[in-house]
């Protein structure tokens, strides 16, 4: 990131209405620009002969254009509020906050929120710009609110098929458009009876879940069914998952390593307990990582990064981790050493093991390096006959070790 003590570059966000409704504050930023930087919408709202750049793909290759100003007035023109999935997010990642003055204009979230009543701290936001439909399914949940940026005209269909298809056919889905414009409107539909096909590529969605009473939903704790992933039999228990969630402790931000991952079960449900967890699937069987691709989509997911390879060898360029879950090949030699190395200080390593091989290894780990050993048995009913019996589960003995700065 670049720093600088001037603020040479302003980013003014726009509404549906366009630049007639700028404050006299934002325009000044305009006409003072040596270089002005939007879409081609954006750009064609101005009746300027100044110096204009359009956005290339990729958008880095843009903002090395721009920074060759620095020192120079540069304005970006950008949709709404440029801090909301907006060009303002990417642009701190490579200018201070100190060199830029941000002026936003009603973001479209709280538009619609306007125009539905709703309260914005209570429904749940996503964009779909740029991203997989499969983020819905992570925000899916009985009753809730949920207002959806639009990738496009066809988007509210891929949301209104995706609903049905998760038991939220129910669901009340109405489509906003140009919001704050001359052209807004508005259409509202049942999910599962959704065959509009006239609307604006720039909408928002709203949407008032609702589940089928047949359906279970799944929530945000650690320890989904086991029922909810598609597996080989390489698969955490459910009680066993939510104990090593539990120990694994995700945090917002934080990046884990999950080792060994077979269907990606641990790795999914820590992305799952909070929209900026971030994830490390690590798994060498092909036909896994197909059950863990599947498992991502179907979970609201699919930002769990995979790689296939062999732990340790597929280890050591990967990012700093946060935590380290290994859950398959803890006997495999140098495996510990190098999660170890690897794992920032204060971060967790909790490693599973059901066989007597890789029992031994974590009991020379942990006289190694502390922590503590825990032995997991658990038990469910079976039919024996007409009565119930306990059938008891593999015990899975687990080491937890938080990585302290003298080690």
């Amino acid at each position: 990131m670049t720093k600088a003590t001037e603020k040479w570059l302003s980013v003014i966000g726009i509404g549906e209405a366009g630049v007639a409704n700028l404050s006299p504050l934002a325009q000044g930023f305009i006409d003072r620009a040596s270089l002005i930087v939007g879409g081609k919408r954006h750009l064609a709202m101005l009746d300027s002969s100044q110096p204009s750049m359009v956005w290339e793909s990729p958008i880095e290759s843009s903002i090395e254009s721009i920074l060759k100003y620095r020192g120079t007035p540069v304005c970006i023109l950008a949709s709404g509020d440029p801090l909301c999935y907006g060009i303002g997010v990417t642009l701190l990642r490579y200018i201070s906050i100190d060199q830029i003055t941000i002026i936003p204009a009603p973001s479209t979230f709280s538009l619609a929120c306007a125009r539905l009543g709703w309260s914005l701290t209570e429904v749940e936001t996503l964009s779909l710009c740029g991203r997989s439909p499969d983020f819905l399914a992570g925000i899916l949940a009985p009753n809730a609110q949920l207002l959806i940026l639009s990738a496009g005209a066809d988007t509210p269909q891929i949301v209104a098929d995706l609903l049905t298809q998760r038991g939220y056919g129910d669901s009340q889905i109405t489509v906003l458009e140009h919001l704050g414009g001359e052209r807004e409107r508005s259409i509202s539909d049942i999910a599962r009876s959704w065959s509009k096909s006239d609307v604006a590529a720039l909408n928002i969605i709203a949407v008032e879940c609702q589940i089928d009473p047949s359906k279970t939903p799944l929530n945000c704790l650690p320890g989904l069914p086991d029922s909810a992933y598609h597996h080989d039999g390489q698969l955490t228990k459910r009680e066993v998952r939510a104990i090593t969630l539990a120990a694994l402790a995700p945090m917002p931000g934080e990046l884990l390593w999950d080792v060994g991952a077979g269907c990606g079960s641990i790795g999914i449900e820590w992305l799952r307990s909070h929209p900026r967890c971030r994830a490390i699937a690590i798994e060498q069987h092909s036909h896994r990582l197909q059950f863990i691709a599947d498992n991502m989509a179907a979970l609201g997911t699919p930002h769990l990064q995979l790689i296939q390879g062999k732990a340790p060898a597929a280890l050591p360029d990967l990012p700093t981790p946060d935590a380290i879950f290994i859950g398959g090949g803890v006997t495999a030699p140098g495996l510990l050493d190098t999660c170890w190395t690897a794992l920032r200080s204060g971060g967790r390593l909790v490693a599973n093991a059901v066989t007597v091989e890789s029992e031994l290894q974590l009991l020379q780990w942990h006289q190694q390096v502390g922590g503590e050993l825990t032995r997991i048995a658990i038990q469910r009913t079976q039919n024996i006959g007409g009565f119930l019996g306990w059938k008891p589960l593999i015990p899975v003995t687990q080491l937890v070790v938080v990585k302290t700065a003298e080690d």
